[in-house]
C-alpha cells in the first residue's frame, strides 16, 4: 500500500555533506512514524535517526548525534536525512522506514518498521 523511495546518496569526500529524501507514495492519508537506518557492507543495518508523526520528536544513534538531521514535511509526504561532516564509516547503504503503528511517538528497532525503501548508497572518501 505505500512505497518508500529514497534519493540523494552518492559519493563525497569525508567532511563534506548530503541531503537525502524518501518520498512514500500509495497510501499516503495517514501519517507515520519515520526513520533512516543504515547498512555498511558485513555489517547489520542499524538504526541512524527517527522522527515522530508530528516531526517534532526526534532520536538518533549516538555514532551521527549532532552531525545528523532529520526532519519531514507532511504535507509532500516526504522525510529528510540531511548528513553533515560526513565520515568514511558513514559509508552504507541508507534505508528510509515507516511505521504505522499507534500508541508509540518513536521506534530505533528495525522490527517495529513495516515499510521500506530500496536504499540509496552514500560513499564517503578518505
Amino acid at each position: 500500500q505505500v512505497q518508500l523511495v529514497e534519493s540523494g546518496g552518492g559519493t563525497v569526500q569525508a567532511g563534506g555533506s548530503l541531503r537525502l529524501s524518501c518520498v512514500a507514495f500509495g497510501r499516503t492519508e495517514n501519517t507515520y512514524i519515520m526513520a533512516w537506518f543504515r547498512q555498511a557492507p558485513g555489517k547489520e543495518r542499524e538504526f541512524a535517526a527517527t522522527i515522530s508523526r508530528s516531526g517534532i520528536i526526534t532520536s538518533y544513534a549516538d555514532s551521527v548525534k549532532g552531525r545528523f538531521t532529520i526532519s519531514r514535511d507532511s504535507a509532500k509526504n516526504t522525510v529528510y536525512l540531511q548528513m553533515n561532516s560526513l565520515k568514511p564509516e558513514d559509508t552504507a547503504v541508507y534505508y528510509c522506514a515507516a511505521d504505522r503503528r499507534i500508541g508509540v511517538a518513536l521506534s530505533t528497532t528495525r522490527g517495529d518498521y513495516e515499510y521500506w525503501g530500496q536504499g540509496t548508497q552514500v560513499t564517503v572518501s578518505s
